[in-house]
């Protein structure tokens, strides 16, 4: 399993009059934590919408341990958890600046064309990306 690490300096922006992240933050910083690992393993999304493929949520689910702060540091852990060739789960966990769990999570989405949203096999459309997703994918 390839794990991808992305530290996020907590902005005052994103964080309530507590000084805690905001709930709806942590969804961001999902999506931040996946694209860096789709990057690490050397791919773009932005190419693979150039080539009219489309990757939306299909469901996604947080669950909130401990809070991060407003002047910590974050740090998104990201990986793959399930791939079938044409649906990917994403696992997510973040700490806080103590490194405490504060959250874990999953995204999961699907490959579709963009002019119909019908989903498209990654094998065909991507080959060497669907190889890296099952090299990369939790055991």
């Amino acid at each position: 399993m390839i794990l991808s690490k992305k530290d996020i300096e907590v902005r005052y922006a994103e964080t309530d009059q507590m000084g805690i992240v905001y709930h709806a933050n942590y969804v961001i910083w999902m999506e931040i934590g996946r694209t860096a690992l789709i990057e690490e393993l050397g791919f773009r999304y932005a190419d693979m919408e150039k080539d009219g493929i489309l990757s939306p949520v299909l469901e996604i689910n947080a669950q909130y341990k401990k809070p991060v702060k407003y002047g910590e540091v974050a740090s998104v852990h990201t990986w793959i958890e399930e791939y079938d060739g044409v649906r990917v789960t994403y696992g997510y966990e973040i700490y806080n600046g103590d490194g405490d769990l504060s959250v874990i999570g999953y995204s999961k989405h699907a490959c579709v064309k963009k002019e119909n949203f019908r989903p498209v096999s990654m094998r065909k459309y991507f080959p060497t990306w669907h190889e890296a997703y099952l090299k990369a994918k939790k055991a």
